[in-house]
C-alpha cells in the first residue's frame, strides 16, 4: 500500500484519529481533514486515492464534497467511502453524480474499515454498496 493517500474527512476528532491509527497501520498515507471546505481543497491538492468523508460537517456535507470532486475531471476518478450516522439514511438517488462506492453507518468497526478500504480500491468502478454499522 505504501504511497497510497488516502484522505478522511470528520469533525469528530476520535473518529479522525481511529481511522487515521487503523489506515497507517495497514499501511497507507493518510491525510486529514475536520470540516467539509478543507476536504474539498486537500482532495483538489493531493489526488489521493480514495477519500473517507462524513455526511455531516461543517461548510460541506461529505455528499457535497463528493459530489464536487466528481464534477471536476481531474477529481472524478477519486472513490469515496461515505460515513453516516445511524438515522440517516442514503439511497441510490442521493449519490447520482458522485463517486461514492460506499456508505457505511457509524458506529462501525475499524477493521472493517480497513477490509472495506481494501474492497472499493479493487472494485470495478461502478460498484456501490451499504454496510450497516456493527
Amino acid at each position: 500500500m505504501d504511497g497510497q493517500k488516502v484522505l478522511i474527512a470528520d469533525d469528530e476528532a476520535h473518529i479522525l484519529h481511529v481511522v487515521q491509527i487503523k489506515l497507517r497501520s495497514g499501511g497507507f498515507d493518510v491525510v486529514t481533514a475536520m470540516d467539509g471546505r478543507e476536504a474539498l481543497e486537500l482532495a483538489r491538492a493531493i489526488s489521493p486515492r480514495l477519500m473517507i468523508t462524513d455526511l455531516q460537517m461543517p461548510f460541506l456535507s461529505g455528499l457535497e464534497v463528493a459530489s464536487a470532486l466528481y464534477r471536476e475531471e481531474a477529481t472524478r476518478g477519486i472513490p469515496v467511502i461515505l460515513l453516516t450516522a445511524k438515522g440517516f439514511e442514503v439511497d441510490g438517488p442521493a449519490l447520482a453524480g458522485t463517486n461514492v462506492k460506499l456508505v457505511m453507518t457509524k458506529p462501525f468497526s475499524p477493521r472493517d474499515l480497513l477490509s472495506r478500504v481494501h474492497e472499493v480500491l479493487g472494485a470495478a468502478p461502478t460498484s456501490v454498496g451499504i454496510a450497516r454499522g456493527l
